[in-house]
Parts: structure tokens; sequence; C-alpha cells
């Protein structure tokens, strides 16, 4: 059985509804990666040097990331040599392959941590602009309608509007909005709102926070405050640090995870607008290289857009036409 086949079979247990979404929602990076890819293999019969290095060139422009292009080729060539595979149309199912196996991680990694009994606390944490209070939003309705109890903290309150912003999700959501006013202690509100959790047994309490990168000495400082304040409170928590990330900035996102790594002990990516880019390989870099569970993504502009990460449908999305291709090889 191809390996291609191997996937359609994990998805097929998969609900239609959330493979569909991956399916539509990387339409532009599946429609660049596939063009590219099978104009190489139609350019390239044999399996040689000069395929691999165009192989190159077309993960780079998918935002893959330099390191991770590099390590993913050598394996390629690895399995390439092992297999004794020659024709480049039989290599398309071994990328796919390792593609995979650079994603795999365990549904336990990717899953949201949840505290069964007990206040979760997670503090969301992204340069401004990556989209973080709308997520917020989206991930405190997704909550919601799995039947949790969520209340909101606005402790970015230094960005103008930010506050407010946080609060139009609260009211859209009918979801709670723990605030003080702009510029006040982000620490004093995260206090506020774990007082308030606890009080009112919430489930989970998802924390804004601000997203400046201009001085990192603050921003380490104020959220490791912050830090410290919820780990006072609520023993093991906060649960989650998620940071979130621009799809569509492809190695500036990359390079954000970095700086927020060395800043707060980040536990999850929340990758944003990925439907909106043609460079969704940045998926692959982040995984790779930093080591750091993909746990979510934006596929759309909808309230229910927001969608747990799945190493398989990513790649189905990435690879629809090639797997309804493949759909009558009897190996």
């Amino acid at each position: 059985m191809s390996f291609f086949s191997k996937i359609k079979n994990k998805i097929t247990g998969q609900t239609e509804a959330a493979t569909e979404k991956f399916r539509t929602g990387m339409a532009r990076t599946r429609n660049s990666f596939s063009e590219k890819m099978n104009n190489l293999v139609k350019r390239y019969r044999k399996v040689d040097e000069e395929f691999f290095e165009e192989l190159e060139d077309i993960l780079i422009e998918s935002d893959v990331g330099v390191t991770t292009v590099m390590d993913l080729v050598e394996k390629l060539k690895d399995e390439a040599r092992t297999r004794n595979i020659k024709d480049s149309q039989q290599l398309k199912d071994v990328i796919v392959e390792v593609l995979s196996d650079f994603l795999a991680k365990s549904k336990e990694e990717t899953a949201l941590r949840i505290n069964p009994h007990g206040l979760t606390v997670m503090l969301m944490v992204g340069v401004n602009g990556a989209g973080k209070t709308t997520t917020i939003g989206k991930l405190a309705n997704r909550l919601k309608s799995e039947g949790k109890n969520v209340l909101l903290a606005a402790a970015d309150t230094f960005r103008a509007g930010a506050i407010e912003q946080l609060q139009v999700w609260g009211d859209r959501t009918g979801i709670d909005v723990i605030r003080h006013q702009e510029g006040s202690d982000p620490a004093a509100v995260i206090y506020d709102a774990v007082q308030a959790a606890k009080s009112r047994g919430v489930d989970v309490l998802l924390c804004d926070t601000a997203g400046r990168l201009q001085n990192k000495v603050n921003l380490m400082n104020e959220l490791g405050k912050i830090k410290r304040v919820i780990e006072r409170e609520v023993p093991g928590a906060p649960q989650e640090v998620l940071l979130v990330l621009d799809a569509t900035t492809g190695q500036n996102a990359l390079n954000q995870a970095k700086l927020f790594r060395q800043t707060s002990d980040v536990t999850g990516i929340v990758l944003t607008k990925l439907d909106g880019t043609a460079k969704g390989g940045i998926v692959l870099g982040i995984r790779h290289e930093m080591d750091i569970p993909v746990k979510l993504v934006g596929l759309g502009e909808q309230v229910n857009d927001l969608q747990p990460f799945n190493a398989d449908a990513f790649i189905y999305g990435l690879f629809a036409e090639l797997f309804s291709e493949s759909e009558d090889d009897p190996s």
C-alpha cells in the first residue's frame, strides 16, 4: 500500500468537515506547491542531483526554512538510495512520507492541556498584528461550544484598542471579560481574573498579553511577572503558553518563535491565516527547528475556522490532488 493510501485511510476515520477545512483552507499553498512539484517531476524523469537541487528551491520558496529543507532533502536522498528509486514519479510518495515524518507528534502533545479537575489557565503571547486577540475570541467560542465555562482576561493594557477588541469578542460569544483601564498593570488584571475564575468555578481562563518586541527585556519581565502571579494563585498553571504566529509572514514567524521561546516557556503554536498564504511550509520549519507542537491553525475568517492541528489532515490539504491521482494505484 502506498503512503498516500495509508494517509487516506487514517483521515477517513476523522470528521469529514475537519478534513475539508484543511483542504479548502490550504488551497493557496497547495496550488503553488503542487504545481511546482508536478512541473519538477515532468522535467526530471530521473532522480538526480539537479532534481534535488530544484526541489530544495521549491521547498525554500514555500518558506519551509533552509535548515529544515537541507535535512528534508538529505532524508529523501537516503530513502531514494535505500529503496533504489530512480524514477521521479515514484519519489512523490516518498516525499509525502518524509514530510509526514517531520510533522509527526503524538496526539497527546498536539492536544490542548486541560485540567479535568480544576481551573485551566492559558496564556496567549505573540506580536501585535499576528491575530492574537481574534484567536482568543475564536478559541473561547470553541471551548464554550465544547461545554466549558470560559473567562477572558484583557491583560494587553498597552496597545490602544486591545481591551475594547477583546470585549467585542466577549460580547459576541457571550463570555465575560475581566478588564482594567488602558495602561494598567497587566499582572494586576491577571490576578483579578484568576480570583474571578476561581470564585465562579470557571473551567478555562484565557489571558491576552502585550505583544511589544521593541524591548525584549521589558517583555520578558512583564511575561515573567504575569506567570509568577498565575503560578502562585493556581498551582500547576498556566497549563498552556500559546504563541500566536501569522503564517503569512513566513520566516518572520519562525524568528518570532525563536525570540518568544527565549522570553517565555512556549508550550504550543497557534498559526493564524494559514488560508491566506502560499507559504504554508512554515509549519514544517517550526515543527522541525523549534520542536514546539503546532496545536491550532486558522483556516478562515469565520468564528469556527480555528481548527486543532492534525498532521495527516495537513498533509492531505497540501497534496489533495496527488491523493486523488493515487486512488486507483493498486500498490
